[in-house]
């Protein structure tokens, strides 16, 4: 089951039980997983959501035995990659870790998700359980949104992230720059005659951290979308420039695999098809949350400050759990 809400929206959403109807799709980062949930949209009414016995103990046990890297760890690994970054002269590399929490008796899944519901109204925001595996996530960036009436196209170039009460400083702006590139070379592909519209770029707040941020728009042919979503992920701000290469680089140094994390969901309604990237996300069990959290790395980062910017973001799910 699934409950969610678009952003700047207040419908709740989830799915009719009994459609074959396939409408909700969970890739993952690298692609080798694909969760399908079966049902066709429908609005649920908040206050009866809010009835709901939703129990904790629908959530499987944590078997994985993961520990969690500790900063010294994750220190080192932040300056070899900057090395890597260095001596290859690439534009960005984004490096993730998982913090772990253990230290409660029951996870509020109601509670929790409301909370996320509540702070964030700018996000898309979700509670998903299958009985093999449950995740919650609430996070603003849009991979892609299609309308199927006028072939219209949307993206988003976003990256950089800074405490909302700080400025911008040229590390922020460089990592944004190529990611912006990289969509538009792609979308050039893809225009044909048609311009694609490109805003400035501008100040994108999500709680308590605020992302550089520039839109796109293009018309586009329908055969051609699954190909530039193809295309367009892992985009820059979850991977890194070059693609392929950032991907092996990321294979071979972070700890554990990101699994749904920076992987992408799609939505399809009657109207639109919607896919959002997994960001601020966290896979729930009974006896843990496994919060995934990481950062874009470029030659002038501080391995100090991309600590405390993955810290930062944790809590925009952590903070939000209702943990007894």
């Amino acid at each position: 089951m699934i409950y969610f809400k678009f952003p700047v929206d207040e419908k709740l959403y989830t799915t009719e039980e009994n459609s074959d109807i396939n409408s909700i799709n969970f890739y993952s980062f690298n692609n080798s997983e694909d969760i399908s949930i079966s049902g066709k949209i429908i609005e649920k009414d908040q206050s009866e959501f809010e009835n709901l016995e939703i129990s904790s103990e629908i959530l499987p046990e944590d078997k994985t035995q993961f520990i969690a890297e500790n900063k010294e760890e994750y220190l080192q690994k932040l300056n070899d990659v900057i090395e890597i970054i260095k001596e290859y002269n690439l534009p960005k590399l984004v490096l993730s870790r998982r913090k772990i929490i253990r230290d409660f008796n029951e996870i509020d899944l109601k509670g929790s998700f409301l909370n996320l519901c509540k702070n964030y109204p700018n996000a898309f925001k979700y509670l998903f359980f299958d009985g093999k595996t449950s995740w919650m996530g609430a996070f603003s960036e849009v991979l892609g949104k299609f309308n199927k009436s006028t072939h219209e196209f949307e993206t988003m170039s976003i990256a950089g992230t800074i405490p909302v009460s700080e400025e911008w400083t040229e590390k922020e702006i460089e990592e944004q720059k190529p990611v912006s590139s990289y969509i538009r070379n792609i979308l050039e592909k893809y225009n044909g005659s048609n311009s694609i519209q490109e805003s400035d770029t501008y100040d994108h707040i999500s709680g308590n951290i605020k992302h550089l941020k520039t839109d796109f728009k293009i018309k586009i042919n329908p055969e051609d979308l699954d190909l530039i979503i193809q295309e367009l992920h892992p985009t820059p701000a979850v991977c890194g420039i070059p693609k392929d290469f950032c991907k092996e680089i990321i294979e071979k140094t972070e700890k554990f695999p990101r699994e749904l994390y920076a992987g992408y969901i799609k939505i399809e309604t009657d109207d639109y098809i919607q896919y959002f990237v997994n960001l601020r996300c966290a896979r729930l069990y009974k006896n843990s949350v496994h919060l995934f959290v990481g950062g874009g790395i470029t030659a002038q980062s501080n391995p100090e400050k991309e600590w405390n910017e993955t810290e930062l973001k944790s809590e925009a799910v952590l903070k939000n759990l209702v943990l007894e």
